[in-house]
């Protein structure tokens, strides 16, 4: 009855692409696996170390779960006020929570994105964002990564067969630590009356003045009606959010499925945002320190990028087959650091690659280490 599943799962393990879940133990920027083995985390997501920063401070909540989806009796007082501190904190007129980031990039896409509308996607948008295109009803073209010029012309080609026209792009694209030209992409908007949706996940506590995310670094908050986020990566928790307008909000509301028809966020998830947001200083504090660490491994390593990017903590090494990138990340799994492989489906083929993480809570002897650890690959 499985054998075309046997199939498939065989020749993953000949192409060196079989994935397993593996059971390990969080004890703040360290892993500890089954044989009890200790090893520095350079594959998290949680840059600024509020993930143990906030559990240090022990939060009450009478519920665990929400008990409910939104819409019935899920969405309590807490969850009105974390959307309104995000709003606040994103300087729109509302924003709505989702149960996770995935949810809240497909959730968005799929439902403001109608029929008789055309969607221009980046190349390497985050899958979320690219499901959220497949199920919406509108049309689609997928443009070269981050391809002005290729934008420009889908625009003046295409731009008066459609109601409306969406541009959805990752600001921080998360296996390659690239930003999106949000400037470039704000003016070809702007000339042709089409709206973007940027998805701020691994912005959102890393760039700007207000760490709200490459928007605000780039100058163009104003400019993008309609933000993602998520509380899960810079912020330490789970969760995601829209920062939009009020229409967009009550549509979304109405028609994303995903929002409509999941259990709210938990109640856990919501403090912990909640108490994450509440120290701007302590998260402009660890901003500082995770950037200064990225801009530090990349010059000692000669990589080469943009002022905006230099700071940016997920640092791609290129290496090539995915055979030698599982090779690299088990040499330094066995010098006791987890810098995870990465291989296709999720980046291209042939551009298998270790991915870095970094996190404010990285030690500068941490990071000599991994250095060290690097230059045989």
């Amino acid at each position: 009855m499985w054998d075309d599943f046997d199939q498939a799962l065989t020749e993953l393990r000949r192409r060196g692409r079989m994935r397993q879940l593996q059971p390990r133990r969080l004890d703040g920027v360290h892993l500890v696996d089954e044989a009890g083995r200790r090893l520095i985390n350079f594959g998290s997501n949680d840059y600024l170390g509020l993930a143990s920063f906030v559990a240090s401070n022990s939060m009450h909540v009478e519920s665990v779960g929400a008990q409910a989806s939104g819409l019935v009796c899920g969405w309590t007082d807490r969850h009105q006020l974390l959307a309104d501190t995000i709003a606040r904190f994103e300087q729109t007129e509302a924003a709505i929570v989702f149960p996770t980031g995935f949810a809240a990039c497909s959730g968005t896409v799929s439902a403001v994105c109608r029929q008789g509308d055309l969607i221009l996607s980046d190349a390497l948008n985050h899958a979320s964002l690219i499901d959220g295109c497949r199920l919406s009803k509108a049309e689609r073209i997928v443009y070269p990564h981050r391809d002005v010029d290729a934008v420009a012309r889908l625009l003046a080609e295409h731009r008066s067969a459609y109601r409306r026209v969406w541009i959805v792009t990752d600001s921080v694209f998360s296996m390659d630590g690239h930003v999106a030209p949000l400037g470039e992409l704000c003016e070809l908007a702007a000339g042709h009356d089409a709206t973007l949706i940027v998805d701020e996940a691994h912005g959102t506590g890393i760039l700007g003045d207000h760490v709200s995310g490459a928007c605000e670094a780039l100058g163009v908050k104003d400019a993008v009606p309609i933000r993602i986020g998520t509380l899960s990566k810079a912020l330490g928790g789970q969760g995601g959010f829209v920062a939009c307008p009020r229409a967009v909000a009550d549509y979304l509301v109405n028609h994303s499925r995903p929002l409509i028809y999941s259990t709210a966020l938990s109640m856990p998830a919501v403090e912990s945002a909640l108490a994450a947001l509440s120290h701007p200083q302590e998260m402009r504090r660890r901003r500082d320190r995770v950037c200064a660490l990225a801009r530090n491994i990349r010059a000692q390593l000669g990589l080469r990028c943009t002022a905006i990017e230099s700071g940016i903590p997920i640092v791609p090494i290129p290496i090539g087959t995915d055979t030698d990138a599982v090779a690299a990340s088990r040499r330094l799994y066995e010098l006791g650091m987890f810098v995870p492989a990465i291989r296709p489906p999720t980046v291209p083929e042939g551009q298998a690659r270790l991915r870095l993480s970094l996190s404010a809570d990285h030690s500068d002897e941490m990071v000599s280490r991994l250095i060290e650890g690097l230059p045989s690959f």
